[in-house]
């Protein structure tokens, strides 16, 4: 399988992944578990059927210490053990947030509830703004058809 286009190549592409990339850092510089986010960027990517985005952040998540039980687990959450409360809440938010078009309204109060008991203000804009980057890639990387298997934990950091 071949990309559609090589992102990689076009200068309209560079700057757009430039930006994109810059509201990442933003994110992954706040007081939002690391863990956690590589949780939600896992969860958004499986929905999406993004296979780059999936086989990226599994690695780097497996390569920053996560445990192959938990990534194993992640498409399972709500019946595996081995999630945090505060991980849980973050996931409901991530497949609300990613399935918004198949939900009439949006994102339930109960789970923007269930999350403000686990994250403070900060933490839950850097979540919602992660799980609309996250998303983005994917819808991006979906669109393109830009093919998994060859990321190696930190190729592009």
């Amino acid at each position: 399988m071949e990309a559609r286009l090589n992102a990689f190549a076009s200068p309209l592409a560079g700057k757009l992944i430039k930006h994109i990339n810059s509201a990442g850092k933003v994110i992954a510089d706040s007081a939002l578990p690391a863990a956690t986010q590589e949780l939600v960027k896992i969860r958004a990517s499986q929905i999406n059927g993004c296979g780059f985005c999936t086989d990226m952040h599994t690695k780097d998540a497996a390569h920053a210490g996560e445990t192959a039980q938990r990534l194993h687990l992640i498409a399972a959450w709500r019946e595996a053990k081995v999630f945090t409360d505060a991980e849980r809440a973050a996931l409901e938010l991530t497949e609300q947030g990613t399935r918004i078009a198949d939900a009439a309204g949006g994102v339930s109060d109960e789970a923007w509830a269930n999350a403000a008991k686990y994250y403070d203000e900060e933490q839950l804009l850097a979540l919602t703004g992660l799980i609309a980057v996250i998303n983005t890639y994917n819808r991006m990387n979906v669109i393109l058809q830009v093919p998994a298997g060859d990321y190696q934990p930190g190729q592009f950091g």
